[in-house]
């Protein structure tokens, strides 16, 4: 489907999701693609970091968004160190995330450091999504989330990555966080789709955090992201509304009880 849609010249979009009702919002909306994110983490689970979040909570979170949707391809995070530097036990991981949520690929960052990893897994016969560019689960590797790939050498290394997972097989792959200029030349080299999140228009596709693009992680504001709504304000002002309704009786009323 993917492929399909970037030879036809059609924009891919993504969100990520957490839970069974919001991909049921998303799917019915028309979504193209549900990443199950490791930015669970932080919007769903309150830590500062992607690395956290285990296997087991990727699952329960994955297996609630395929539950929800109907349609959209939901693709899994394989989260921190569930796959690094050891090809078994990253097939064992994906296998696990396969078969106990329903989701139809999986997601993990890196490119040669890894291949040993992808392939295994694709050899199971499980689609892999790769991750290039700014990927935070190397967080303290990189030590800041400033963008990626600036100098040649680095912008040489990432494409040589995004060509080697697609001659590996991964059936897509996320730029996130790298000059426009490089989004735009991977998207062009490569013939998977290319989605970017702070790669620039000219990639096949797009993602954001669904949290992020509701507003409702207001103290987030990184140059890529483009909020589509205010929930956090909407949300506190509902909460108010209801503490004063309840505080003065007015909820339930005459037509609200039995």
């Amino acid at each position: 489907m993917l492929s399909a849609m970037k030879q036809k010249g059609e924009k891919i979009t993504v969100l990520t999701a957490y839970d069974y009702s919001m991909a049921r919002i998303l799917d019915s909306a028309g979504i193209d693609v549900i990443i199950v994110g490791d930015s669970a983490s932080g919007v769903m689970a309150g830590y500062e970091n992607s690395l956290p979040v285990t296997l087991d909570e990727m699952i329960g979170y994955a297996s609630s968004v395929a539950r929800g949707a109907k349609r959209a391809l939901v693709v899994a995070d394989m989260p921190f160190g569930s796959y690094q530097g050891n090809s078994r036990q990253a097939l064992d991981s994906a296998v696990r995330i396969m078969k106990e949520t329903g989701a139809a690929a999986v997601k993990a960052e890196g490119g040669r450091e890894i291949a040993e990893s992808v392939t295994r897994i694709l050899n199971a016969g499980i689609p892999v999504m790769g991750h290039l560019g700014l990927t935070p689960q190397s967080i303290h590797k990189f030590g800041t989330y400033a963008v990626r790939a600036q100098d040649e050498a680095e912008a040489e290394k990432l494409l040589e990555d995004a060509h080697l997972l697609e001659e590996l097989g991964c059936f897509g792959i996320v730029l996130e966080k790298i000059p426009a200029a490089l989004g735009a030349k991977a998207a062009q080299e490569l013939k998977i789709p290319i989605i970017g999140i702070g790669a620039g228009r000219h990639v096949d596709g797009q993602v954001l955090v669904l949290h992020d693009m509701l507003g409702l992680n207001p103290d987030f504001s990184p140059r890529f992201l483009r909020r589509y709504l205010n929930l956090s304000e909407e949300i506190t002002g509902a909460v108010k509304q209801y503490i004063r309704d309840v505080q003065t009786c007015d909820f339930p009323n005459d037509n609200e009880q039995y």
